[in-house]
């Protein structure tokens, strides 16, 4: 099984980031057989909004060029989808917004069809169900399937680490990603 985990946070060492590298230590370890975790960032990536041309339609291929093609064929590759936003102002940051706008350009063809996915929300208060629920329409609008959700809290940097529900919850997580892969193999 390949995986990608996809922080759509600004902030590189934030508690996103820190959430998504906790799940991934702990998956890691779990000795889920073949398994290979990739992880990128859309900080610093070049990611243009959707400007609504359509051409997609025709191709299966967003026609803006700029860093959404590297995303994408890392997607394509895996059997399991992580993406991680911090919340902003209840929902998904303009980042993982921008992006999700942008994979319309998939949908015509439903080239994520049948994909795993976890959704990650972070926040500092509040909103974290929003943004997850953003992120869950997102890969139903994909036909994703949905393996499971998380979620934490951190004001500053480093805090998410110490959520205890956040971490029990990854314990969780793990394990409705092993029932999702014994499903698969069987």
């Amino acid at each position: 099984m390949r995986a990608l985990c996809i922080s759509g946070s600004q902030v590189k060492k934030g508690n996103t980031t820190q959430l998504i590298d906790i799940l991934i230590d702990n998956i890691e370890s779990s000795n889920i057989p073949d398994l290979k975790i990739k992880k990128m960032s859309l900080s610093g990536l070049t990611l243009r909004p959707c400007k609504a041309c359509e051409k997609c339609k025709k191709t299966g291929k967003c026609v803006i060029r700029d860093d959404f093609h590297k995303v994408i064929r890392r997607m394509h590759k895996s059997d399991l989808i992580i993406i991680g936003s911090p919340v902003y102002f209840h929902d998904v940051s303009g980042l993982v917004k921008n992006f999700i706008d942008r994979t319309f350009s998939l949908w015509h063809e439903k080239q994520l069809q049948g994909k795993k996915f976890i959704p990650i929300a972070v926040s500092a208060e509040s909103g974290e169900e929003r943004t997850l629920e953003t992120l869950r329409i997102w890969a139903q609008v994909h036909e994703m399937k949905i393996v499971s959700s998380l979620s934490g809290h951190g004001h500053k940097p480093g805090d998410v680490s110490h959520d205890q529900k956040a971490l029990a919850a990854v314990r969780d997580v793990i394990q409705d990603l092993i029932g999702e892969v014994k499903n698969t193999d069987s």
